[in-house]
């Protein structure tokens, strides 16, 4: 029975080609408008590390002053002083923690003639492997100790590793980052988290990812070069030991709910603790945010992407009120036909169940349509110097949903046109003939 109905939609759709075709170009553009962007905005709104978000946390403590403009009364973005990080990692009230900042550096091995590649990576203490779970083809991360002793090793991504090595196992071999040579420890495969969102969560978190890490503690022995914001009050002398400079990102692993909850008091006891001694003189008591809240808190997804999709689901919706008026029009002019149909005892059911299988084919024929504006549109949102175009990828999950949206966008915009179809008198339409 479907097959009789899918032969007669197609032989209904060859009798008008014109207006078929107009309402597969309808639907293809609005399908490949609003599916590019769903697509980029499903890549950014992932979870970057699927099955550990829900562990891993950011403690928020706003250290600077009290607000003098307008500027000044932003939310806190979650970075510390380094005194208040280390007295976090001291008191090791969570499963696991780590300080962090960003850094790049020069970076080459030790064979003769060898050129410098410069590279962007991490400054970071001992546990950051184990608490976000960094694949690992080779060795392994460093221990405390190693961070206590400013030890200079390295652990480099594997395609830094690649590059210097070709191919070559890294492990127990030196690299030179800047002006001092390091042992590589350990090489990650391939680890790419997107967002970065262990990172300063700016411009950088959808684009290039670390290609090496470094204990915390000896690039500020070795002055190594840091990268993003630092900010800083009143007298700052000291510079990035200051607890007048807030510039570290730190996280921790809480295994249960129970934990989060502790550890929540923890920060509140810490805060009024140093409040008691002149510091955090704004009244906002810390906060502690999981993975994804905190990519929230965060807005990592631009702000220009959430209108982009909103205009393109508009776009969308626009184009199918205009193929429910053709369809509309298409179905009541075979009202002779229909009444034919039913005076020789075909049920509304049946001519229901044909005009949708009809307005199905069209919007299949528009997904395919719509699947190839689409595969162009991510291709030119490729181009675009964004960090986060290169995540423009039409998976299978996006290739499904294409078809699937067009197939449900056209089967609602048939219902109306169908049921008014259906609702045709078959005595007056015969009487007129």
């Amino acid at each position: 029975m479907f097959h009789y109905y899918v032969s007669m939609a197609l032989r209904s759709l060859r009798l008008s080609k014109a207006q078929t075709a107009l309402m597969v170009l309808v639907i293809g553009l609005g399908i490949g408008a609003s599916m590019t962007m769903i697509t980029v905005f499903h890549a950014m709104s992932g979870d970057p590390l699927p099955g550990r978000s829900a562990t891993l946390y950011v403690p928020a403590i706003d250290a600077r002053p009290l607000a003098t403009t307008r500027n000044d009364a932003s939310p806190p973005d979650g970075n510390l002083t380094w005194p208040d990080a280390q007295a976090l990692l001291r008191a090791a009230r969570a499963d696991r923690q780590a300080a962090m900042t960003g850094g790049s550096a020069p970076v080459r091995s030790t064979r003769a003639g060898e050129s410098p590649v410069y590279e962007t990576g991490h400054y970071v203490t001992s546990d950051f492997f184990r608490m976000f779970g960094a694949p690992f083809s080779a060795g392994s991360g460093w221990r405390a100790q190693d961070d206590e002793q400013r030890a200079r090793v390295v652990v480099l991504n594997s395609g830094l590793s690649r590059k210097l090595f070709d191919g070559a196992s890294a492990v127990g071999r030196t690299v030179r980052l800047k002006n001092t040579d390091f042992r590589v420890i350990g090489v990650v495969d391939d680890w790419h988290p997107r967002p970065l969102f262990y990172a300063q969560l700016d411009s950088r978190a959808f684009g290039r990812s670390d290609e090496f890490f470094v204990p915390l503690q000896t690039a500020m022995d070795l002055g190594l070069d840091f990268s993003g914001r630092f900010s800083c009050w009143g007298n700052a002398g000291d510079g990035r030991t200051s607890d007048h400079c807030i510039w570290l990102q730190f996280w921790v692993q809480l295994d249960s709910p129970a934990k989060a909850r502790d550890y929540r008091a923890f920060l509140a006891d810490y805060w009024r603790e140093q409040q008691a001694h002149g510091r955090f003189p704004r009244p906002v008591e810390p906060g502690l945010y999981d993975l994804m809240g905190w990519l929230a808190y965060q807005h990592v997804i631009p702000d220009d992407l959430r209108l982009q999709l909103s205009l393109s689901l508009g776009f969308l919706a626009v184009c199918m009120l205009n193929v429910v008026g053709l369809l509309l029009a298409r179905f009541l002019r075979r009202a002779s036909e229909i009444s034919v149909r039913r005076a020789l005892g075909a049920r509304r059911r049946d001519i229901f169940l044909q005009l949708g299988v009809e307005a199905s084919v069209i919007g299949l024929a528009g997904g395919v349509l719509g699947l190839v504006l689409a595969c162009a549109g991510l291709w030119s949102v490729r181009q675009r110097p964004d960090g986060y175009a290169q995540l423009a990828h039409l998976d299978l999950s996006m290739l499904m949903g294409t078809f699937v949206l067009a197939v449900i966008a056209s089967v609602l915009a048939g219902l109306l046109p169908a049921w008014r179809a259906c609702r045709i008198t078959p005595a007056l339409q015969l009487k007129t003939q």
